[in-house]
């Protein structure tokens, strides 16, 4: 009979551990986009313009970088859907709606991805330029809601596409959907949430339902009040952030169970992911 001393026991467990753990982080979050986030052969490609705003009077001294998606199947005689993207263009989303548009997956939508506000130094050699993405974002009320439909749109309304045509946005909320992720993605929840008929459809990844400005109070909110007419999708990971300001991950499964609770029409994937925008952009179409 052999015998190993405690150390030679521990020793081989102690190394296939470390063995096992670079190749398990590696592969938690290594979610791929699937062929509808790739340009695909004889698929017609709309159009990305960018324009700047900085005459917020919601958020007063901001500047800010927009990009409006136009399909190339848009005509101006018909109103378009509308879509909302925070933090600027994510998930892959103008070759993505490039397919499915194609495809007749999803109408005719144009997209509007816009970025966070920031507040330019007086100065630029003695102070640095202040970012307001967590004030415009994290917080509840219906301030970025204000701000979308009273500033953005409507600016997005005076501008043509290259070929002269004009930018034509349907009013009606059912044609209407906002997105993001993280932060964005709460900004998305709590404009839909404070204008349902507005925004009836919410996409949000890696969300941030924690206590950064309140949107941790979520959860309880949907519960409490009556349902209001949005559709919501959810994902996140099990490694997301744990952090002082709360659990993410816990904290989107709170979000479901909460709107499950309530009646809303809710889907959710839920992945093994950290706080990155990988499963988001793969799930995205």
């Amino acid at each position: 009979m052999i015998h190993f001393t405690m150390t030679q026991k521990l020793l081989p467990i102690a190394l296939l551990f470390f063995l096992w753990l670079p190749a398990y982080s590696q592969t938690t979050d290594d979610y791929q986009p699937g062929p509808d986030s790739k340009p695909q052969a004889g698929v017609p490609k709309g159009e990305v313009l960018k324009f700047t705003f900085d005459q917020s009077r919601v958020y007063p001294g901001t500047t800010r970088d927009y990009w409006v998606y136009v399909p190339a199947q848009y005509q101006p005689n018909k109103p378009a859907c509308v879509y909302v993207q925070q933090d600027g263009i994510r998930f892959q989303a103008p070759t993505v709606f490039d397919n499915l548009i194609n495809r007749k997956e999803m109408p005719v939508t144009i997209a509007i991805f816009v970025a966070p506000g920031i507040m330019k130094a007086v100065d630029p050699n003695s102070a640095l330029d202040r970012f307001n993405r967590s004030y415009e974002y994290d917080g509840l009320g219906d301030a970025y809601a204000r701000f979308i439909l009273t500033e953005i749109l409507p600016e997005v309304e005076k501008k043509k596409t290259s070929d002269g045509r004009a930018i034509r946005l349907s009013k009606n909320g059912n044609d209407r959907a906002i997105g993001g992720s993280s932060s964005g993605a709460v900004c998305a929840f709590t404009a839909a949430w404070e204008h349902p008929e507005e925004f009836s459809r919410v996409f949000s990844a890696i969300g941030t339902y924690t206590g950064l400005r309140g949107a941790d109070r979520y959860p309880i909110l949907i519960r409490k009040y009556e349902p209001k007419p949005i559709r919501v999708f959810l994902q996140d990971g099990a490694n997301d952030l744990n952090i002082y300001a709360g659990d993410w991950w816990k904290a989107n499964e709170s979000m479901e169970r909460a709107l499950t609770f309530s009646g809303y029409e809710v889907n959710h994937v839920w992945g093994e992911g950290g706080h990155s925008g990988n499963q988001g952009t793969a799930l995205f179409p």
